[in-house]
């Protein structure tokens, strides 16, 4: 029996390569639901592909959705084709809460959290690449998720994931998160103060959306991913750190009590991670190339430069203090990223501003156990960034 499928964010790059592993094996999936954002052609155009009962999209109107699948199902020789069409902001959450076997969450941002919830609720295993959902929402995820219900997508929490099949957690002393050090590997800050918004989009191993590649930019993304893995795996923030390994080919490492560490390595691609998560806990067949063992390589590992890239120690902080600060580090961020790139501030004001907001939140304003309380601390830094990289 095929596995049914809901991908949210289909249109963006984990949607569109997770509809490349589910076209690859047929027999093991079909996609039941499709939700994507503003690209409604290529939504279209997917939905004239794989059929599903319910497309839907963030933006524009029913009447014109319809029309365009109508008009994709046409051109790809598609008769009697009529799906259930949704559109709105809330689309994204009524599609994730449709019944399915697998949601894979593949939108980008804090307005992944109600989709987050809603699959969680309706009992479907969640394949979770939306880390802020888990981030800004932390608390309220973790108490709604049934155990093994959340399958981290992210490559490092993969790798992680993976390797804890090696032991058990009580059995762990370290997660090594690593990090390809972004494209400015090296560079000091004086140096990044003159990084143009271009450049910051320059990623060295992966081809990612604004926000993600501008985050690995300055290391935020990699703070995130900190806070996610605490989250994940349970394992307090101070055995938790991150390392720079340029090539990308080890994703991440659990350190067992003994001394053993256990790595995964593979390509610096998201097809595998993003198989396992729509399969867990089987794995696929040839969904990725393996390393080559016949080539000579190095790879290599460097501390973080925390002077130039001070995010991923403020993210440690922040997970450390848990209740709405991770929700504020990320809300702040995604307003400093837009100020970047709207040419508003230079590329280090981005983590400066995340610092200053960070400072000045209290922790007890705001109910990090209600989706309320968490939306209206992520409102919050979002003004208050607002206000210091608009005076």
């Amino acid at each position: 029996m095929s596995t049914r499928v809901t991908l949210l964010g289909s249109t963006g790059s984990i949607g569109t390569q997770g509809l490349q592993v589910i076209e690859a094996h047929p027999d093991r999936f079909e996609v039941e639901v499709l939700s994507g954002g503003s690209n409604i052609g290529l939504l279209a155009e997917q939905a004239a592909r794989h059929l599903p009962s319910l497309v839907a999209a963030a933006t524009g109107t029913r009447d014109a959705l319809t029309a365009a699948i109508a008009a994709a199902a046409d051109a790809a020789g598609v008769t009697g084709y009529d799906p259930q069409v949704i559109v709105g902001e809330e689309a994204a959450t009524e599609a994730a809460g449709a019944p399915t076997d697998v949601v894979l969450n593949g939108i980008t941002g804090a307005i992944g959290l109600r989709p987050t919830l809603a699959a969680l609720r309706s009992g479907a295993r969640l394949a979770l690449a939306n880390k802020e959902s888990l981030i800004i929402g932390g608390p309220i995820v973790r108490e709604l998720a049934a155990p093994d219900q959340i399958v981290p997508v992210d490559s490092e929490h993969s790798a992680i994931a993976q390797a804890l099949r090696s032991g058990r957690t009580d059995e762990v002393r370290k997660l090594v998160v690593t990090a390809s050090g972004g494209p400015f590997r090296g560079m000091d800050r004086d140096a990044l103060r003159e990084v143009t918004p271009a450049a910051a989009l320059k990623h060295p191993n992966f081809a990612m959306g604004r926000v993600i590649t501008t985050n690995s930019a300055t290391l935020v993304n990699k703070g995130l991913e900190l806070i996610e893995a605490h989250l994940l795996f349970d394992v307090p923030m101070d055995r938790i750190e991150a390392v720079v390994h340029p090539q990308q080919i080890i994703h991440s490492m659990v350190e067992f009590h003994d001394g053993a560490v256990i790595a995964q390595l593979g390509l610096p691609t998201m097809l595998a991670p993003i198989a396992l998560g729509l399969s867990w806990p089987e794995r696929l067949t040839d969904v990725e190339t393996p390393v080559d063992w016949t080539r000579a390589q190095d790879w290599r590992f460097e501390p973080l430069d925390d002077a130039a890239f001070p995010a991923v120690r403020l993210a440690q902080q922040v997970g450390a203090a848990g209740g709405t600060h991770p929700a504020v580090y990320n809300a702040a961020n995604e307003v400093g990223v837009d100020a970047f790139h709207d040419g508003v501030c230079r590329f280090t004001d981005i983590v400066d501003t995340i610092a200053e907001v960070v400072d000045r939140h209290d922790g007890a304003q705001f109910d990090a156990h209600t989706v309320d309380g968490v939306l209206a601390a992520d409102a919050w830094a979002r003004a208050e960034a607002a206000a210091i990289l608009g005076g």
